[in-house]
């Protein structure tokens, strides 16, 4: 199973992805039954760990893929050793708080630091590193209609800050009653400096109704990060379709996952 980050939405693994894709292309193909077996791929391991700049327990979630037949799980790896190393000298212990969640103590991450995750399962050892930008407040949150045939729906907006002369890479969480409703991995390439006013293209209104609560959070990432959350972003998305792949992960080993080292500003405001 993969995972996403703030850590409640979770897609099957791409291998998964591309058999069903498989089987659809050969019945519409012919017409000859071909048996496959689907069940025997050999499991991977997960890695799903952020570092935010809040001083709180950080969480790393380890699990490994499953069968295609099977049911969306969270297939919990248990008895892994978890270590945060950080350029700043800190070292972080993780404990297990329950099967495949580990917990760390509370501690603040610090912009500038770049973080070094290390995993020990199964008699492997898996890394990945990341370095937390330097913050950018979410402003505020607005409300923005457009109408598409006939139809108007409503989106909100994040308005913020974006430095000048610096590559920015941000990740939005919306949430709607606690529960994570979509993400998306945007960039400054075009705003660089400039007072800024994003859509999310999430429609609030199949969803919700006036007076309900919507929350984002919005993250500073770095460039390997965003890559992640950008590939994860295109495989599911239902307006541009691409060939469903595993969004390239910073962990090596041949690990799937991600492991963000960033910032956090949120806000919430009443749908209207």
């Amino acid at each position: 199973m993969m995972m996403y980050s703030n850590r409640n939405r979770k897609i099957k693994p791409a291998a998964g992805w591309l058999t069903g894709i498989a089987i659809l292309s050969l019945f519409t193909a012919c017409e000859k039954a071909i048996d496959l077996n689907l069940d025997n791929v050999k499991p991977v391991i997960v890695i799903d760990g952020g570092v935010n700049d809040l001083n709180e327990v950080q969480v790393v979630r380890i699990s490994t893929t499953y069968s295609f037949t099977e049911a969306n799980k969270f297939n919990g790896l248990a008895g892994a050793k978890v270590v945060l190393t950080g350029s700043d000298g800190t070292t972080v212990n993780y404990t297990e708080k329950t099967t495949g969640i580990y917990n760390s103590p509370k501690f603040k991450g610090k912009p500038g630091t770049t973080y070094k995750l290390t995993v020990n399962a199964q008699g492997k050892t898996y890394t990945a590193t990341s370095t937390m930008p330097q913050k950018v407040i979410l402003n505020l949150l607005t409300f923005k209609e457009l109408t598409v045939a006939n139809k108007t729906r409503k989106y909100v907006a994040v308005i913020y800050d974006d430095p000048p002369g610096i590559e920015n890479w941000y990740h939005s969480i919306v949430r709607f009653k606690g529960k994570v409703e979509f993400d998306v991995a945007t960039d400054d390439r075009f705003n660089d400096g400039n007072k800024v006013n994003d859509v999310i293209f999430y429609d609030l209104s199949k969803d919700m109704v006036p007076g309900d609560t919507v929350a984002v959070e919005f993250q500073c990432v770095d460039k390997a990060v965003h890559r992640y959350f950008f590939s994860l972003g295109q495989n599911l998305s239902e307006t541009q379709p691409v060939s469903p792949a595993n969004p390239p992960s910073n962990f090596d080993n041949n690990a799937l996952g991600v492991f963000s080292a960033y910032t956090t500003s949120s806000r919430k405001a009443l749908f209207r």
